[in-house]
């Protein structure tokens, strides 16, 4: 089956997003004016997951398959293709520069295609890798660079500098095959972090230079965006959960109760009035809360902010080994749901050196208001994704190619999945 993103039979468009503590489903609809409406979304427990990745193939389905029920149900209709965000699984991005020469007058598709196929032939994926993207930053005819569009150019030489994207093979077929077990078609892999970027940055950040990162549960992934190109993606092992687990074990409390502590009164920066305040905590084991003891809520901060601060060194080194530390300037988005922990941009901002913006998805119409929070950057990212795709014009295969903006990213799929 192709991975070129298609509506579904019925005329929707179906998001999932699979992360580790929860699963989310978004369905849209485009409307004559192209504008999506969400008809249809829920967000569930996720379980069977560890960092991202599937570890019970029969938790994780019961999960997925909950998700997709409630979503259909809203929608009043069915879903059986979807488009899904991977996170975890090790992304990484390689640049690599291809050329060809030009046998006719002008530049066409046939001489992209060439390009397309060198990179993924000569690309070298890490070992047990698999390609997701194919993403060109920029061609170059006759010794011109910066171009976007070279089709209808003229010139002899054509050159692209090709942003491969890839996975972990065993984790992409895990996913596939999880959805499968659960009669759902496969559109398009789309690593997390670059969705979220789709759904939370504006225009001027992608081609100023930006770093998303998407704080999730169990990974915190890594997006550089510049020139509204994706050039650079990571994902660290560690997520919200970690802090619930701290919690939990730093007050012998229940995971459950630790995740309240942690949503009602958890920070990461200390404040004066922190060891005035006296929080109750039910003791792990003990069925009578009346068992429980209590802890200042500056005991609750001292837990806290160790684990965030070493997320944030991790992606400062992360940014810094990748060389675009520099290059992104001044700009870190934050979102994901472990984003709207109190403190996080401060302690951001003093870790990173950077100015800090916790986003929220851009509004589509319909269930706004249920769609605002951080956590659902990455389903309103894919939806995007999906809807560019679809009106494209066509290439040399009666299916669909790009649409005009994020062109080369949607080519790069294409061409993937059929050369």
């Amino acid at each position: 089956m192709s991975n070129v993103t298609k509506k579904t039979r019925n005329g929707l468009i179906a998001a999932l997003d699979i992360g580790t503590t929860k699963v989310s489903c978004f369905v849209a609809r485009a409307h004559k004016d192209q504008e999506l409406e969400i008809v249809g979304l829920s967000h569930q427990i996720a379980n069977g997951l560890r960092r991202g990745v599937i570890v019970d193939m029969e938790a994780a389905e019961r999960s997925i398959r909950s998700a997709v029920h409630v979503a259909e149900e809203m929608a009043d209709d069915t879903i059986d293709r979807v488009i899904v965000s991977l996170s975890g699984g090790q992304p990484k991005a390689q640049i690599k520069d291809v050329e060809t020469n030009v046998p006719t007058a002008q530049i066409g598709n046939l001489d992209i295609q060439r390009l397309f196929t060198q990179a993924r032939v000569q690309g070298q994926l890490p070992q047990d890798h698999v390609l997701l993207h194919t993403m060109p930053t920029d061609f170059t005819v006759n010794g011109e660079a910066g171009i976007r569009d070279p089709r209808g150019m003229v010139g002899e030489r054509l050159s692209a500098r090709m942003n491969l994207i890839s996975a972990n093979s065993s984790t992409v077929r895990n996913l596939k095959t999880c959805l499968e077990r659960c009669h759902l078609d496969v559109e398009e892999e789309v690593i997390s972090a670059y969705a979220s970027g789709l759904g939370c940055l504006v225009t001027d950040e992608m081609n100023l230079g930006v770093c998303v990162v998407d704080m999730g549960g169990g990974t915190t992934d890594i997006a550089v965006f510049i020139e509204g190109n994706l050039i650079h993606v990571d994902s660290i092992p560690v997520g919200g959960i970690q802090v619930t687990n701290d919690i939990s074990r730093g007050l012998n409390t229940p995971v459950a109760h630790a995740e309240r502590m942690k949503t009602k009164f958890g920070s990461c920066l200390p404040a004066p009035s922190d060891d005035h305040e006296i929080l109750r905590v039910p003791v792990l084991g003990e069925e009578d809360e009346a068992e429980g003891t209590t802890e200042s809520r500056s005991t609750l901060v001292s837990i806290i902010q160790p684990r965030l601060e070493e997320t944030f060194e991790l992606v400062r080194e992360r940014l810094e080994n990748s060389g675009l530390d520099k290059v992104i300037g001044r700009q870190v988005v934050l979102t994901g749901g472990a984003a709207q922990l109190r403190g996080v941009p401060e302690l951001a901002s003093r870790i990173l050196s950077k100015r800090i913006r916790i986003a929220r998805p851009q509004r589509l119409k319909g269930l706004a208001d249920a769609t605002s929070g951080p956590e659902f950057s990455t389903c309103i990212g894919l939806l995007k994704h999906a809807h560019e795709k679809q009106g494209a014009w066509p290439l040399s295969s009666p299916q669909a190619g790009p649409a005009p903006n994020h062109l080369f990213g949607k080519l790069g799929v294409w061409f993937k999945q059929n050369f």
